[in-house]
């Protein structure tokens, strides 16, 4: 069991809710993966493997993780939407090229904290991608 999976499990049960086997196998897909991962390709991966488990049933499964905080949707400029465990990394994407960057969210600790300085705005940067271009493809004219 990964420290990911340790981790959701455990405030799942912190708050006395179930550890049905569509929530144990979401965790544990999100968990041992470092593809980012829309609703579809999860129901659709659940379902090949348990075919007794409903694709409506992982939906609500996301929904209910997700409005207890324990999994996070992220908005990409273009395409749908991916999903991960609530956790300590944000994603940055190649507006060129496609790929999502994951980065260590200690990184934005200084932005989020500016920000609350100045506007008294809370940021919650875990539902969006930050779009841009990676190294390969960014403009030749950059600083």
């Amino acid at each position: 069991m990964t420290d990911k999976e340790a981790h959701t499990f455990a405030a799942l049960r912190d708050e006395g809710r179930r550890i049905t086997t569509a929530r144990r196998l979401v965790i544990e897909l999100l968990a041992r993966t470092d593809e980012h991962l829309t609703a579809d390709d999860l129901a659709i991966r659940i379902h090949d493997a348990h075919p007794e488990i409903h694709l409506s049933t992982v939906y609500r499964t996301l929904d209910s993780l997700r409005e207890w905080d324990l999994l996070e949707h992220v908005h990409q400029p273009h395409g749908a939407s991916f999903f991960h465990l609530t956790g300590a990394h944000r994603h940055l994407v190649c507006e060129t090229c496609g790929r999502i960057h994951d980065v260590p969210a200690v990184e934005f600790d200084a932005l989020v904290l500016r920000i609350r300085e100045l506007y008294a705005f809370d940021l919650r940067l875990g539902h969006v991608a930050l779009v841009g271009n990676c190294r390969e493809h960014e403009p030749t004219d950059a600083p």
